[in-house]
């Protein structure tokens, strides 16, 4: 019998109160590294009306001015004019750290350095930063591997901020959410249910001050201006049974810091895959590598992509879990949801042949460490937005395929016996 669903996810601007945090968490991370590659932080970032507080344990060689950098990352945002009760120049920035706690460290204090000759001993002696476990996944509904309404609902507030800052909708302002509900048919997306937007905005646009004209003019905007060129270059389109949803409650002018309170960590699953796969709790901004909480997730996501492309599954779910001061995962599990062209069995099989899943081995095949300062001292703050995963507009290293070859060749080869 078909089965027919609607699933939604949502994704959220630069401007939202709780990214301004994981964009400043992830700037601190960059700067750090930047200057220290050994750098260990879990920086972490609340924000409210003209307050900014930064947090957390951060041991580094580096000298860093945290208020000038919350205020630049600030102003980048778009919060310049203080019209929002909340503006870059003008903000009280507090700043309350302290060092990495000397129990937490000991876990990864046994070889600071990753170098291009380190023996594989090394990887064994560096163990994970923390207990936890983590998720990757990946599933062809999208050209990058991703669930089409997560996909979706990340485009739509890139575009939403993208049109905010060229001025092309001068009447925009930071802070944003966008959702989207995709019909769904046997597993198989097959129409644009819904589509959501709560963009902050001026109280008057030019000469329209009436609250339900400039609602009017923010509605026939958004559609024609952001919404219909996000599909330009894919399959499915809204139709005329698609409901449009623009500021629902009538209006969205006060906004940011001064309309609700930001904390770094919480749009855990905007960050991932909108809901759609499961997540094993742990946030990623603020954190430096050797919290797999961050590079273990990347990693799912690297090993579910390259399965996908492969064409070895059409859905591909991973979990990896750590204990603190271990470097070899306490678990691994390979889901494809009965779409895998093989067992899962083989799957996982192939998966400890051929990835490399100790936090150490991560770091080194990531240049998690060093891809800062290669990229001019900015690299996790650019995915601190608009989601870790599925970033064609990145070139981020989980997110490519360039294992998926050697995994259909794999399959024709007696594996070794070797467990990573």
């Amino acid at each position: 019998m078909s089965r027919r669903y609607l699933f939604s996810s949502e994704s959220v601007t630069e401007g939202h109160p709780d990214k301004i945090c994981d964009q400043i968490s992830d700037t601190i991370v960059d700067t750090l590294l930047t200057q220290d590659p050994s750098s260990r932080i879990a920086a972490e970032v609340v924000v409210n009306t003209g307050l900014v507080l930064i947090t957390g344990e951060i041991t580094s060689k580096a000298i860093v001015n945290y208020v000038n950098l919350a205020r630049q990352k600030i102003a980048e945002i778009g919060y310049t004019d203080g019209e929002n009760g909340f503006c870059a120049s003008s903000c009280s920035v507090i700043v309350a750290l302290d060092e990495q706690s000397p129990d937490i460290a000991q876990g990864v204090n046994s070889a600071q350095e990753i170098r291009e000759q380190d023996s594989e001993q090394i990887f064994d002696k560096i163990g994970a930063g923390d207990q936890g476990i983590m998720f990757g996944f990946a599933c062809n509904e999208t050209p990058e591997l991703m669930p089409l309404p997560m996909s979706l609902a990340h485009r739509i507030a890139r575009r939403l901020a993208a049109v905010r800052k060229t001025g092309q909708l001068p009447y925009l302002r930071p802070d944003g959410k966008t959702q989207v509900t995709i019909a769904y048919e046997d597993g198989r997306p097959v129409g644009i249910d819904t589509i959501l937007i709560s963009t902050q905005h001026t109280a008057t646009i030019g000469e329209i001050t009436d609250e339900a004209a400039v609602q009017a003019k923010i509605k026939k905007d958004l559609w024609s201006i952001v919404v219909e060129p996000v599909f330009v270059d894919l399959d499915i389109h809204p139709n005329e049974q698609t409901r449009f949803l623009v500021n629902p409650t009538g209006k969205f002018v006060i906004g940011g810091p001064q309309g609700d309170s930001g904390l770094t960590g919480r749009k855990i699953i905007v960050d991932t895959y909108g809901g759609y796969s499961r997540h094993g709790g742990g946030a990623f901004s603020g954190k430096d590598p050797t919290k797999v909480d961050r590079s273990a997730a990347y990693v799912c996501r690297y090993v579910a992509k390259n399965i996908v492309a492969a064409g070895l599954a059409e859905k591909c779910e991973v979990q990896l879990s750590y204990a603190i001061g271990v470097a070899r995962p306490v678990s691994i599990m390979v889901e494809t949801f009965g779409t895998g062209k093989v067992d899962d069995q083989t799957l996982l099989d192939l998966v400890q042949e051929h990835f490399e899943l100790r936090p150490a081995g991560i770091i080194h095949t990531f240049k998690l460490r060093h891809l800062p300062s290669e990229r001019g001292g900015r690299f996790y703050q650019d995915v601190a937005a608009y989601g870790h995963f599925g970033r064609d507009d990145l070139d981020l290293p989980w997110e490519q395929t360039d294992k998926a070859e050697l995994l259909k060749q794999a399959l024709h080869k007696p594996l070794s016996t070797v467990k990573v």
